[in-house]
């Protein structure tokens, strides 16, 4: 399916619905990469676990991740799709760069201090240790290119960090990724404080428009966005709330912020806000549309869970083999 193309690799958590902001910096992307790259996308499912999840939504929300993939574009036939569980060498790679990933490094990850505040009464090792699951996830498949938002930008480099460390102790063994990330519109922020990155777990489902609510519920939450005391339609450092909007406007339709400002010259904030609801519930329409009809069929998106591990696997198996001969494993032939 893949010859010798070099590879891409991400993953996404289902850890709650995913919001505009996961589908513009990130998944909308993904399929851009399908034509020139061996692309590995994986259900995170176990990253999700550091913080506590009901098992019926978990489940439910893996299905809903895989199929959200499909329907922003990703073809099943150019992509490896996969839950992350379903290969077993993301848990023993991970395991073995914990002993080469140093315990300060971890404690300066910005993620594990916000989320430790956050869930104050469950800071467990699994939280902790996130950042070196996440180099085994990427430097299993030899990946090259990591699509990555702007917060996972610091794991990243010690992903980088700890693959450089094994290669200098046992020689070459892993490709030292590089990350991309969009240029334009990578952070998408909050409808309600536009100082916040949007995120699917805000309590204020106001402040979070996500890839699957209804055309209703988009054009009442941009409706409902903050703005600011002006009345002019231009970003600025003091216009966060109109920057953010335009931010969005800007990234489903195409333009240019000077394309969308000289569009909206004149106008109304209401005006502005209606224009950009419709025009992100629009766009979302067909996607949520093909969602629905491959939740309809879960024996397909089994059949494609299964496919995806076996590609995985087979990938994975060849770096993790190549890293216990370099530790003095051994092996026995079952």
């Amino acid at each position: 399916m893949f010859n010798d193309k070099k590879v891409v690799f991400s993953g996404v958590q289902p850890s709650g619905n995913l919001t505009i902001g996961n589908y513009l910096g990130a998944i909308r992307n993904f399929s851009a990469f399908s034509d020139e790259y061996h692309c590995y996308y994986c259900v995170a499912d176990m990253h999700a676990i550091t913080v506590r999840q009901v098992p019926a939504d978990l489940r439910k929300r893996t299905y809903e991740t895989l199929a959200l993939y499909i329907a922003c574009g990703l073809d099943p036939q150019k992509n490896t799709l996969f839950v992350q569980s379903h290969v077993p060498a993301h848990a023993e790679l991970g395991w073995i760069l914990d002993c080469y990933t140093m315990f300060g490094e971890l404690s300066r990850m910005t993620q594990f201090k916000d989320k430790s505040a956050k869930n104050a009464d469950n800071i467990n090792a699994g939280l902790f240790t996130y950042p070196s699951l996440m180099a085994a996830d990427i430097l299993l498949y030899q990946t090259e290119l990591v699509p990555v938002g702007v917060d996972q930008k610091q794991h990243l480099e010690l992903c980088r960090d700890i693959a450089g460390r094994f290669n200098q102790i046992y020689g070459e063994t892993f490709v030292i990724p590089e990350g991309y990330i969009t240029k334009e519109g990578a952070k998408i922020m909050s409808l309600q404080d536009p100082t916040k990155k949007m995120s699917k777990s805000d309590s204020n489902e106001n402040a979070v428009v996500r890839i699957l609510d209804s055309k209703d519920d988009i054009i009442r939450k941009f409706k409902r966005a903050v703005t600011d005391s002006g009345n002019e339609i231009v970003h600025g450092e003091d216009k966060e709330g109109i920057t953010n909007l335009l931010n969005i406007y800007t990234r489903f339709t195409g333009k240019t912020l000077e394309e969308a400002e000289k569009e909206f010259d004149g106008k109304g904030y209401g005006e502005f806000k209606l224009a950009v609801g419709e025009t992100c519930a629009d766009a979302l329409s067909p996607v949520k549309a093909e969602f629905d009809k491959l939740m309809a069929d879960k024996a397909y998106l089994e059949a494609i869970m299964a496919d995806g591990a076996t590609e995985a696997y087979k990938n994975a198996r060849r770096t993790l083999s190549k890293v216990k001969r370099k530790l003095g494993f051994t092996d026995i032939k079952r």
